[in-house]
C-alpha cells in the first residue's frame, strides 16, 4: 500500500512550521512517501488507496470531515479542539472514529470529548516526543540559546494591525495598549546579558512564499539547530516537545487563558519544566524550583516523564506500517 503525509493549508498572512515539524514525526515511520495528503482536504482525496498517520489538530476545515475510505488512518497523537468538536462529533463523524478506534490523543481534553461519544479513547501524547531520531551526542551540543516565538498569544503588533478588524477589536478589548506586557514578563523572568545572547525564532512564516518540499526542509533546519542548542524557551509545544525528544534543555512559557489554548496542554504541560503566567494577577509561577532570574549560567534538566509515551507511539506507528506491508 502508498503512504501518505499531511500538508497543511496557510491562512491569510502566514503558516506555522509547527505543523510539519509534526509531519516529521511521523515521516519516521514510512517506507517512502507517495503523496501529500492535505489535512483540510481528507474528504476530497480522490488518489490510491493510501495509509495516512493522522496525528495533530483536527481541523480548521470541518465541513471537510470524514476522510473518504481511500485513506486508511492511524489516529494517534490526535487532537480535536474545544470550537471544532460540535461538527467533528457528528453522527458521521462518530462512525469514522469508532471504525478506527481506539484514537490516541494529544491531550486529556480530547480523550474526554471522544469517550463521552462512546468511542475508545487514551492519552497517546504528542507525536514530536518521538524525534529523537534527529538527536545527537551531548558532545556536539554548542552554547546557542534559542527563544522561540515567548508569550506570541499577548498583544503584540503581528496580532493587532493584522487587519482592520483587528484593529477595531484590539482597541474594544484594550489589548492595543498592552502591547509591552510581554516584553514586561519577559525582563522579569530573564537577566539582560541573556535576553541579548539569544538567538530569536518565529515558527510561523510568510504564506505564498515556500514550497512543501522548502517547509519540509526548514523545520528539519528548525530541529538541528534545537538538538544542538544549550537551552530553548519557548511557548510553542510544537517546539518544547521535541526539544524532549532531543535531549535538549527546554523551558516553556505558559501564557494562555482562553480555553482553545489551555485545552490543548491537559496533559501534555506536565511534561516540561513550565513557568505559568497569570495575566490578570501579574503572577509568575514555576515548576522546577526557580527562584531568580534566568541568566547565562543558568542550567536546567528535562524530566523523562515522556519517555513511556514516546516509546509506545513508536511501537504502535511501527505495527500500523507493517500491517499493511504484511497483508499485501
Amino acid at each position: 500500500m502508498k503512504h501518505g503525509l499531511m500538508i497543511y493549508d496557510e491562512n491569510q498572512r502566514t503558516f506555522n512550521i509547527g505543523d510539519y515539524i509534526q509531519s516529521l514525526a511521523a515521516k519516521q515511520f514510512l517506507p517512502k512517501v507517495d503523496t501529500f495528503i492535505n489535512r483540510e482536504k481528507l474528504a476530497q482525496y480522490q488518489g490510491d488507496d493510501i495509509q495516512l498517520i493522522m496525528n495533530g489538530w483536527f481541523t480548521h476545515n470541518t465541513t471537510n470531515w470524514v476522510p473518504v475510505d481511500k485513506i486508511h488512518p492511524l489516529l494517534v497523537s490526535f487532537h480535536i479542539n474545544n470550537t471544532a468538536a460540535p461538527n467533528m462529533l457528528s453522527a458521521k463523524g462518530i462512525n469514522f472514529l469508532k471504525k478506527n478506534q481506539p484514537i490516541g490523543c494529544r491531550d486529556h481534553f480530547t480523550v474526554e470529548q471522544l469517550k463521552t461519544k462512546g468511542i475508545e479513547a487514551y492519552f497517546s501524547g504528542c507525536m514530536t516526543l518521538t524525534l529523537d531520531s534527529y538527536k545527537i551526542d551531548d558532545s556536539e551540543r554548542g552554547d546557542d540559546i534559542y527563544i522561540v516565538d515567548p508569550l506570541y498569544g499577548f498583544p503584540n503588533k503581528q496580532r493587532i494591525f493584522y487587519d482592520v478588524r483587528s484593529v477595531l477589536r484590539s482597541v474594544r478589548n484594550g489589548e492595543i495598549f498592552n502591547m509591552h506586557i510581554k516584553d514586561q514578563f519577559m525582563q522579569e523572568i530573564f537577566t539582560p546579558e541573556f535576553l541579548a545572547k539569544a538567538h530569536y525564532i518565529e515558527q510561523e512564516l510568510p504564506a505564498r512564499t515556500y514550497t512543501e518540499e522548502q517547509k519540509f526542509a526548514m523545520a528539519e533546519d528548525l530541529l538541528h539547530k534545537y538538538a544542538r542548542a544549550k537551552l530553548v524557551i519557548t511557548s510553542r509545544i510544537h517546539c518544547a516537545l521535541p526539544c524532549l525528544a532531543l535531549g535538549t534543555p527546554v523551558i516553556y512559557i505558559n501564557g494562555f487563558d482562553s480555553f482553545v489554548d489551555s485545552c490543548r496542554l491537559d496533559g501534555l504541560a506536565n511534561l516540561f519544566n513550565r513557568i505559568d503566567i497569570e495575566r490578570k494577577s501579574k503572577k509568575v509561577i514555576n515548576n522546577f524550583g526557580l527562584e531568580s532570574k534566568i541568566g547565562l549560567d543558568f542550567n536546567v534538566q528535562n524530566t523523562n516523564a515522556h519517555v513511556p509515551y514516546a516509546e509506545a507511539m513508536k511501537k504502535r506507528c511501527r505495527e500500523f506500517i507493517n500491517e499493511a506491508t504484511v497483508s499485501h
